[in-house]
């Protein structure tokens, strides 16, 4: 598949416009009778009434926009949006205290796509009615939403990870194309560091502090190489050739200085917040970083002058990990099917429409991304339809949070210089065997 080299600015402006234009129709598909009785059911303590909606950091501003416009249509059944910390380690384990406590303060919980099975494995959210359609929806991200072959969410963002790269110092450096492979990068970066106007800049920002982003990078890194953290059937597969080269590459790369030593505190806001600054050539991180650095608020310094593309690998293009957030609902709210509704509304084409307009974040549903407009609007729609398709999915594990800490235990140590490939490796593989054989 072809790359654009074109660059846009959004229009944030346009974006919301868009999203008020189309919230009309979609509340009108979700509600159920009039306001007069919804009143009467919240009162009467059945399962229609004000929910909140539990989820991630939003950074662009734009969900609250969207759960205003669902408030002001539902009077009776208000939205109230409780933004989680934007470390994904700490939004799980707020969502698990709350679950575990049976707590009935959230009602609709925007998980991970890694969550769903641990959720659903310990009854702390529901199964999604057998009439709820999943029609039109990429295909990897209704799996990510299932657990044992029933749909317990609903798929509401994806992710696949992207190679930002400052477009403008490549072609000053005499770079026509980005890299598709480590090794072109290094060589890319060298030649743009070359240049006055690249002075002080680093290559390539990631995300390595010991949280959830370091176990997506690790990952990518063994796909690009070849290689599977897990297999089909659920098996870990980490001591292998493809794992080692792998982990010895990102070992290397912040020996040589290709990673600076900083990045191993780095997030994915951390990665953002030095490329638009103009501190990284090449970086890393999720679509949604398309929006802010392209502001032209005087909040980023290379607007207008990145471009992404898939990421690169070891001999040729790369492979993305598969992110983003489902949502669903908790087993323990009082209304549930207000719940419901909202989820209707929020994954709806004319929704995941606007929010792609507001705050780039990637949509669901297929046919977005074959949407002429869209295209022309977002160039890079084909770069990350390409790198969804490509995109690796987590292990289903009920205990994924004890998979991850044990991937962030292993590798971290690798990367700081404290340890050797080889040897964490093989402790992983014997760690990751003993959690996902136990129930």
């Amino acid at each position: 598949m072809s790359r654009t080299r074109t660059t846009w600015r959004t229009s944030r402006t346009a974006g919301l416009a868009a999203l008020a234009a189309t919230t009309a129709l979609v509340l009108a598909g979700c509600s159920s009778g009039d306001a007069n009785d919804k009143a009467s059911t919240a009162d009467s303590g059945t399962d229609r009434g004000p929910i909140t909606f539990a989820v991630g950091k939003d950074t662009s501003g734009a969900l609250q926009k969207q759960v205003d416009a669902w408030n002001t249509a539902h009077p009776s059944e208000k939205v109230t949006l409780d933004e989680l910390p934007a470390s994904a380690d700490a939004q799980l384990q707020q969502l698990q205290q709350n679950a575990q406590v049976k707590s009935t303060a959230f009602s609709v919980l925007g998980l991970d796509v890694t969550w769903t099975s641990e959720f659903a494995a310990n009854r702390w959210i529901d199964a999604m009615p057998a009439s709820t359609s999943t029609s039109g929806l990429l295909p990897a991200a209704v799996d990510s939403a299932t657990y044992r072959g029933t749909l317990y969410s609903v798929p509401w963002q994806t992710n696949g990870g992207l190679l930002f790269y400052r477009s403008d110092l490549l072609t000053a450096a005499g770079v026509k194309t980005p890299p598709t492979t480590w090794q072109e990068m290094q060589a890319d970066c060298a030649k743009v560091k070359a240049l006055p106007q690249a002075k002080g800049a680093s290559c390539y920002a990631g995300q390595f502090d010991k949280y959830e982003g370091l176990v997506v990078n690790f990952s990518e890194a063994v796909q690009s190489s070849g290689g599977h953290v897990f297999d089909t059937d659920g098996n870990p597969t980490v001591n292998t050739p493809q794992a080692k080269t792998a982990l010895a590459w990102l070992a290397g790369a912040f020996k040589d200085g290709t990673i600076p030593q900083e990045e191993l505190t780095y997030q994915e806001e951390n990665g953002r917040k030095a490329f638009q600054s103009g501190k990284a050539i090449f970086m890393r991180n999720w679509p949604y970083v398309w929006d802010l650095a392209n502001k032209t608020d005087g909040s980023s310094k290379v607007a207008g002058k990145f471009d992404v593309a898939p990421l690169p690998g070891l001999d040729s293009t790369g492979s993305s990990t598969l992110g983003g957030y489902n949502l669903a609902v908790s087993s323990f709210t009082r209304h549930k099917t207000t719940a419901r509704d909202f989820i209707t509304y929020l994954t709806s084409d004319s929704s995941e429409r606007a929010n792609l307009l507001a705050a780039s974040t990637a949509p669901t549903r297929a046919a977005l991304y074959e949407d002429r407009a869209l295209q022309k609007k977002f160039p890079y729609l084909a770069d990350l339809k390409q790198s969804l398709d490509a995109a690796v999915a987590r292990p289903k594990a009920v205990r994924y949070g004890d998979v991850s800490a044990a991937v962030q235990d292993a590798i971290y140590p690798v990367l700081s210089g404290q340890a050797g490939p080889d040897t964490a490796l093989a402790s992983l593989q014997t760690k990751l065997t003993q959690i996902t054989s136990q129930p």
